[in-house]
C-alpha cells in the first residue's frame, strides 16, 4: 500500500504532462476507463458487497443506498466517463481578449489548477466522476474515499488505472488512497504545495472540518437544506408530484427536500392530500413513509403534535421532512434566508410576478420554479458528471462540471513594447 505522502509525490510527478495532454489522448483515456470498469463489473460488484455488508447495522438504511453499486450504476458510471470524452475540451480556451493602445494582445486563457485532491463519503460513483473531470480538464485527481466505501474506490480505481494505462498514459493521472485513517485526510488538508485544489464532498462534519483545517484551496459544497415552497397560485396537483420527487425519490443525497413551506390558503386544502400521499400510499405499495416535522400551524392543519427541536436547520437525509406555513412568497424568501444552506430552493406557482420574485432574491446556487430541486446534478445540467456542488460564491457555484476545474492565466504577445 502506498503511503499519501508517495501517492503525491506521483501526482507531482505528472502534473505537467497532464495538462498538455490533447483532446485525443483524453479522449482515448476517458473511452478505455469506462470499457475497463464495464468489463470489471464483477470485481467491482464483489468489493461493494462487500462495503455494504460491514456497513449494514452501523450506518441508517437510508445511507446504504447511496453506497450500493448494482450493474445499472456501473453502466451508469461508465456512461459518465464517456459522456465526458464527448463534452468540448475546456483547456485552453480564449476567455477574453483585448488589444491594448500600446499594441500588446491580452488574452485570458483556461489551464488547469494541477493536482485536485478529492475527500469523500461513502458514495463509490463519486470516484469514477472525479476521475472524468479531472483528466478532461488536465488535472490529475488524488482521491480519498471514506472507510464505508474503500473496498469499492479501490476496486473502481483498479479498472480506471487500466484505463489510462491502456490508452498510454500516466496511471498516477488518477489514485486513490488506501489509507482510511482520519490522519490521510488530515495530510491532504495540510499539503501546500503538492495540492492545488482540495473538494470535500460529504456531510456537514466533513465539509466544516475542510473549510476550516485546510492549508490549501479548498471549495465548500454540498450539505443541502433544500426548500419547495407551495404558493397561493400553486397548481396542487403539481405541486404534489413535485414535492413527492424532492423528498422521496432518493432522499439521501444534497439536492432531496427537506423542508416544505405551504402558503396559509392553500395549506388546509395541501397538508392532508400530501400527508395522505406520502404516507398511507406509500405504506400501501410497501415503501417507506415519510415522517412529518410540522410547525404550529402545520400541525394544526394535519391533527399532529408540533415538532420539536431545530426542524428548519436539519439535513435529515431520510425520508422525514419539516413543514412549515407562510402567509405569502416574501415570507417564504425570508425564511429560506435564514435557514437555507444556499444548495437549491424551488417553487411552485402559476403566477409568474411570485415567480420572477423568489428566482430573482432566494440566495442560493440553483432556484427552480415547477420543477424539482432533484435536478440540481452535474449529468442533468448537461455537464456530464460533477465533481461536487459548491455552495460557496468564490470560483464555482453550484454542479462543478470541466470549466469549473480550470482556472486561468493571462497571456500578453508583444513587439517589444516597453513600460
Amino acid at each position: 500500500m502506498r503511503t499519501t505522502n508517495e501517492i503525491l509525490s506521483a501526482a507531482q510527478a505528472v502534473k505537467a504532462k497532464a495538462a498538455l495532454l490533447s483532446t485525443d489522448e483524453k479522449n482515448r483515456a476517458l473511452l478505455n476507463m469506462a470499457d475497463e470498469l464495464e468489463a470489471s463489473a464483477e470485481t467491482v460488484l464483489k468489493a461493494n458487497a462487500e462495503d455494504v455488508e460491514a456497513a449494514r447495522g452501523t450506518v441508517p438504511d437510508v445511507m446504504i443506498d447511496r453506497l450500493s453499486l448494482n450493474p445499472s450504476r456501473i453502466a451508469g458510471m461508465a456512461k459518465g466517463l464517456r459522456d465526458v470524452a464527448a463534452l468540448p475540451d475546456p483547456v485552453g480556451r480564449v476567455l477574453s481578449s483585448v488589444t491594448r493602445p500600446n499594441g500588446l494582445l491580452i488574452e485570458r486563457v483556461s489551464v488547469p489548477f494541477g493536482v485536485i485532491a478529492a475527500i469523500y463519503e461513502s458514495r463509490p460513483n463519486v470516484t469514477s466522476d472525479v476521475a472524468a473531470l479531472t483528466l478532461k480538464s488536465g488535472n490529475v485527481a488524488v482521491l480519498r474515499c471514506g472507510k464505508e466505501a474503500a473496498r469499492s474506490a479501490r476496486a473502481v480505481c483498479e479498472a480506471l488505472r487500466r484505463g489510462i494505462k491502456k490508452a498510454g498514459l500516466p496511471e498516477d493521472l488518477v489514485s486513490v488512497i488506501e489509507d482510511t485513517d482520519r490522519a490521510s485526510s488530515v495530510e491532504l488538508m495540510k499539503a501546500v504545495g503538492r495540492v492545488d485544489l482540495l473538494i470535500p464532498r460529504g456531510g456537514a462534519g466533513l465539509i466544516r472540518t475542510c473549510v476550516e483545517q485546510a492549508l490549501v484551496p479548498c471549495i465548500e459544497t454540498g450539505t443541502g437544506i433544500c426548500h419547495v415552497y407551495v404558493d397561493e397560485a400553486a397548481d396542487l396537483d403539481k405541486a404534489l408530484k413535485i414535492v413527492e420527487n424532492a423528498k422521496t425519490s432518493r432522499p439521501s443525497v444534497c439536492n432531496a427536500e427537506e423542508v416544505l413551506l405551504v402558503h396559509e390558503k392553500v395549506a388546509p386544502a395541501f397538508l392532508p392530500a400530501l400527508f395522505d400521499l406520502l404516507t398511507k400510499k406509500r405504506t400501501d405499495r410497501g415503501l417507506v413513509p415519510v415522517e412529518f416535522r410540522p410547525d404550529e400551524k402545520a400541525a394544526k392543519i394535519l391533527g399532529m403534535k408540533p415538532a420539536d427541536g431545530p426542524i428548519f436547520d436539519t439535513e435529515f437525509l431520510d425520508y422525514i421532512l419539516a413543514v412549515g406555513i407562510v402567509s405569502n412568497v416574501g415570507e417564504a424568501i425570508d425564511h429560506i434566508a435564514r435557514h437555507s444552506t444556499h444548495h437549491s430552493e424551488a417553487i411552485v406557482t402559476e403566477n409568474a410576478e411570485n415567480a420572477e420574485r423568489f428566482l430573482r432574491e432566494v440566495d442560493s446556487a440553483a432556484v427552480y420554479h415547477n420543477a424539482s430541486t432533484r435536478f440540481t446534478d452535474g449529468g442533468e445540467f448537461g455537464l456530464g458528471c460533477e465533481l461536487g456542488i459548491s455552495t460557496q460564491k468564490m470560483h464555482a457555484r453550484g454542479p462543478m462540471g470541466l470549466s469549473e476545474l480550470n482556472t486561468y492565466k493571462y497571456l500578453i504577445r508583444g513587439n517589444g513594447q516597453v513600460r
